[in-house]
């Protein structure tokens, strides 16, 4: 019983050895990201072997849009979570209550306003992208339910940067995993029993998040020795929905560049035909997989960063950035070999079409270094987050994407093009994210060299010739 109390209780990342607690904090929530992106990987399976490539490529195509929608939420997420963790390291009870409480109302404000207006935005957005006839009404099928259901997955990501920002990643998981449970089982019998084809699937998706999103709210109604979840602080004053929003609106528009650029790419990936469509779906459900431990880090280093810039023990941020990092990139260097020896395996999980297979691995290989190059990008970035600068991210969010990416996959695929390529190289699409990719480690690694955050964070050169070397 102790230990189970143990593993659900928050962790104090102000104590004790910075490498270790990071790692015991990413690890639960690493899992859960894998647990959350087995989402749209059994969606993918279900539908490719039980519908067809065209519904597989419908549930591609729609990704990238649902993601758009998804941002607003993202980015309170990340705003929730640093407002959070800074007043958990301070031990300020009463603004940790009422920061809690603007996060839940704010997420009801931003559900409304998704829930009425994207239906009218799907359909005009999948023409835009140039999607095929052949998927474009499954397309729309799929993200209208996603969106009327939106509900679900907009509380779950808020109220996990909740959680996280108190320091438990665990509750987060378990809830997560139960309703991946849920969604697998109810995506076989919507598909496989009933026939519902991709509207099956979102449904599905739909009802596992509702639930991970209740089980989530009941553990913070729980959390009272911690702080007070009343109905008096879910209308808290300005200053925090104000300050959640404002630390937030940076990382939401980081995922707004994130996925508008991978639209504009998609419409680029679509004029390469409905094959190259799927195959590129299977290597963005393996990445999706690959990409984890940086996000899992990243995420980990806000919490890290902002509950020791609130408690002032600001030694302790280098210290964990370096090693948080180091961590990270080990971590996903052992990824990038499993992926290398058993890629073709992996994606054969998808299809039993031998040429998507070959042309999946062909194009996944691409992206291997970059997993590890990546995670600098994302750790370091989220030591920046922590101390409250969400600013500077997103300015390399959109130099990397905008200025470096975009162009180059549309000027490859336009250099590229030939009599047997009419459109070009469609490698372009992932060796522009590598590029990306490369690019945007080295831009984090200089940038935080520099120490803007540490402005940011209020730490002065009088403080760091009299305390410390931060």
């Amino acid at each position: 019983m102790n230990f189970l109390k143990k593993m659900f209780a928050p962790i104090d990342m102000t104590v004790g050895n910075p490498g270790k607690q990071i790692v015991a904090f990413t690890i639960p929530m690493l899992i859960g990201n894998i647990a959350q992106q087995l989402y749209n990987t059994v969606d993918s399976i279900i539908v490719g072997r039980f519908v067809g490539d065209n519904a597989l490529a419908a549930v591609g195509s729609a990704g990238p849009i649902f993601n758009l929608f998804l941002v607003l939420f993202i980015g309170i997420s990340v705003g929730a979570g640093i407002v959070v963790s800074q007043y958990f390291g301070a031990r300020d009870r009463e603004k940790l209550s009422k920061s809690i409480g603007a996060c839940v109302t704010i997420t009801a404000a931003s559900v409304l306003i998704l829930m009425i207006v994207t239906p009218f935005c799907i359909r005009p957005l999948l023409a835009l992208l140039n999607t095929p006839d052949t998927i474009i009404d499954s397309c729309f099928y799929y993200l209208l339910i996603l969106s009327l259901g939106s509900v679900g997955p907009a509380y779950f990501n808020i109220l996990s940067g909740v959680l996280r920002g108190l320091g438990d990643s665990f509750s987060a998981l378990v809830y997560l995993l139960v309703s991946t449970v849920i969604n697998i089982v109810l995506d076989y019998v919507f598909v496989a029993y009933f026939g519902l084809g991709v509207g099956g699937v979102a449904l599905a998706t739909v009802i596992a998040q509702i639930i991970s999103a209740i089980l989530s709210l009941r553990k913070l109604s729980q959390m009272s020795d911690i702080f007070d979840f009343k109905k008096e602080y879910l209308f808290s004053s300005r200053e925090y929905m104000g300050q959640i929003i404002s630390l937030g609106i940076p990382s939401g528009v980081t995922q707004v560049i994130f996925s508008l650029s991978a639209i504009v790419v998609q419409s680029l990936t679509n004029s390469f035909g409905e094959m190259f469509i799927a195959s590129n779906v299977m290597v963005m459900r393996v990445d999706g997989f690959a990409i984890l431990p940086a996000f899992s880090f990243g995420a980990a280093m806000t919490t890290y960063a902002g509950q020791n810039l609130g408690a002032m023990k600001l030694d302790r941020i280098k210290q964990g950035a370096r090693q948080g990092t180091i961590i990270a990139m080990l971590t996903s260097a052992v990824i990038v070999v499993f992926i290398y020896i058993f890629g073709h395996q992996l994606m054969s999980i998808f299809t039993n079409t031998e040429e998507l297979v070959d042309l999946g691995y062909q194009m996944l290989c691409i992206l291997l270094p970059g997993y590890i190059v990546f995670e600098v990008t994302q750790c370091l970035s989220g030591v920046m987050r922590g101390v409250g600068d969400t600013v500077t991210p997103m300015w390399i969010s959109i130099i990397t994407t905008i200025i470096i990416r975009m162009p180059i996959a549309y000027i490859w695929a336009y250099l590229t093009r030939s009599e047997a390529l009419p459109n070009g190289d469609r490698a372009c699409i992932f060796y522009s994210l590598l590029i990306a990719w490369c690019c945007g480690a080295l831009i984090t690694f200089v940038v935080y060299r520099m120490g803007f955050w540490k402005k940011k964070a209020g730490i002065t050169e009088e403080f760091l010739e009299q305390n410390i070397n931060v």
